[in-house]
């Protein structure tokens, strides 16, 4: 009856090892289909355990089934035919279900933790196969096990730190971060394990982080939220040329440079008043990260020729004492330029034209030039200011305030073209804005260089007048208005606009 028995339990313990390598060689090969290419190599572990389950065997009967070789064999075999099984099993829901469910591969860090799960529970069932109890392995080694966590309390730090990376996901794989204050140490991330992370910067040289280090610091992310980033180039450019001028070129230059976006769009702001010039901030966005020393150095080289071809100089750092021979007759020939172009402005005002060539003259000297950026108001709507503005160059806009609803643009006036006259003739508030379309240079003329016009040639305020009233005439006419009524008005008008400039002007 005995031997009957023995014969039993030794025909379950042959179908249950049979099950279990068939078991760990269907999953193995089931891995080596359904795993990718670049993975393929991960089946080696099933394979390999498998076959160190089948040599397990083939020499528990050499050594001989209750000898303390046999003994420690037959444990063996199983943690062998188990640990493939869970391995295979592993893969396959992480890596082939999972990973392609979600899309992307999990973090290497999860797959070892859940690996070295699977593992501590086979271990602990070949424990209890080979007659040993793990619970009391455990009580009766407790200061081998204080020793043990307090020896690998960084690694657990590290560990712990990991997880919560891969929680959060502030970075990915692929990602360029930045985890220090040193740019050198710019990196992309290669890998995320249980104990450190690993970035390869453009140097080619590999950092591992410490995931405890990595939990602790700011890290700044270039790739997230989107693979866009702006980049910075600085620039001084001479304080003799307008800032809208270079604003200008610099954007010219940069839009055109390789590996710039156009959108987000490149922006120049004026960042600083240097010792040796304006400074300019350029900005723009690329999505190249792994080459954006080159797209700054093209950027640089675009900036470098597109102020050469302008004439726009950059300063060099360092102080230069520039001495230059004046002499009376240099001042007076300079003087007599700018005198003559100033004139030659003043004529071709219609209500100027009529001043003698000696007043022509003495006014070009009491104006003033003044230069205006783009946006900026020359003149408000209501406000009292006395003086009368010529363009020189440049291009102005002329709107009107409406009550509840946005500024009318009603002109746009370029080089030549004058506003004020009548604020500046009758003294009436201004009634209309008036801002720079662009850089624009004005010559403008204030009211006390008028009043003493007058003073010395009272009749011009009369002549004056009927050129003002004539032009203001001209633009309000109606076409059912005979001659004779607009006539008529004129005289009106006229009489009207001297009365109102000689009190203006105190002239009596």
């Amino acid at each position: 009856m005995d031997g009957l028995l023995q014969k039993l339990l030794a025909g379950e313990d042959l179908l249950a090892e049979l099950i279990g390598v068939l078991t760990a060689l269907v999953l193995a090969v089931a891995l080596a289909l359904l795993l990718p290419r670049e993975q393929k190599k991960l089946v080696r572990a099933p394979f390999g355990l498998l076959v160190l389950h089948v040599l397990s065997l083939a020499l528990l009967p050499v050594a001989g089934a209750e000898s303390s070789v046999g003994r420690v064999l037959a444990p063996l075999a199983m943690f062998f035919v188990l640990a493939s099984i869970g391995r295979s099993g592993v893969l396959l829901g992480l890596d082939v279900l999972l990973g392609r469910k979600l899309g992307r591969p999990l973090p290497r860090i999860i797959r070892d933790i859940v690996q070295v799960v699977v593992f501590a529970g086979i271990g602990i069932v070949s424990l209890r196969q080979a007659g040993a109890d793990p619970g009391s392995l455990l009580t009766t080694s407790a200061v081998l096990t204080a020793v043990l966590g307090l020896s690998l309390q960084e690694t657990l730090g590290n560990v712990f730190a990991g997880l919560a990376v891969q929680m959060q996901r502030p970075f990915e794989v692929g990602d360029w971060i930045q985890f220090d204050s040193e740019s050198k140490n710019i990196g992309r991330v290669v890998e995320i394990n249980w104990r450190a992370t690993k970035v390869v910067t453009l140097d080619e040289l590999e950092i591992i982080v410490p995931n405890s280090a990595l939990a602790k610091a700011p890290i700044r992310n270039y790739s997230k939220p989107t693979d866009a980033t702006r980049r910075s180039v600085f620039l001084q450019v001479a304080y003799g040329t307008p800032p809208g001028r270079v604003r200008e070129v610099l954007l010219g230059a940069v839009r055109e440079s390789p590996g710039v976006l156009a959108a987000p769009t490149p922006t120049v702001v004026t960042n600083n008043f240097g010792e040796s010039g304006v400074e300019y901030w350029v900005r723009y966005f690329i999505t190249e990260f792994h080459r954006r020393d080159l797209i700054d150095s093209g950027v640089r080289d675009r900036i470098w020729y597109a102020l050469r071809r302008e004439g726009l100089s950059i300063p060099y750092p360092r102080r230069t004492l520039d001495m230059h021979q004046v002499t009376s007759e240099s001042r007076e020939v300079e003087r007599q330029r700018e005198s003559a172009a100033r004139e030659a402005a003043l004529r071709g005002v219609d209500f100027l034209a009529v001043l003698p060539a000696e007043d022509h003259r003495w006014l070009s000297d009491q104006t003033e030039l003044r230069l205006y950026g783009a946006g900026e108001t020359i003149v408000r709507q209501g406000d009292e200011s006395r003086e009368f503005y010529i363009i020189e160059t440049g291009e102005v806009v002329v709107s009107v305030q409406r009550a509840g609803q946005a500024d009318l643009e009603v002109a746009r006036l370029g080089a030549g073209k004058f506003f004020g006259e009548m604020a500046f003739m009758t003294g009436e508030k201004r009634n209309a804005n008036v801002r720079a379309a662009g850089d624009c240079r004005i010559l403008v003329v204030g009211h006390d260089a008028a009043q003493q016009l007058f003073l010395r040639s009272p009749e011009l305020a009369e002549r004056i007048s009927g050129v003002l009233a004539e032009r203001q005439a001209e633009l309000e006419r109606h076409a059912t208005v005979s001659p004779e009524s607009r006539a008529r008005e004129l005289d009106e008008h006229k009489t009207q606009l001297l009365a109102r400039i000689k009190k203006f002007f105190l002239l009596g």
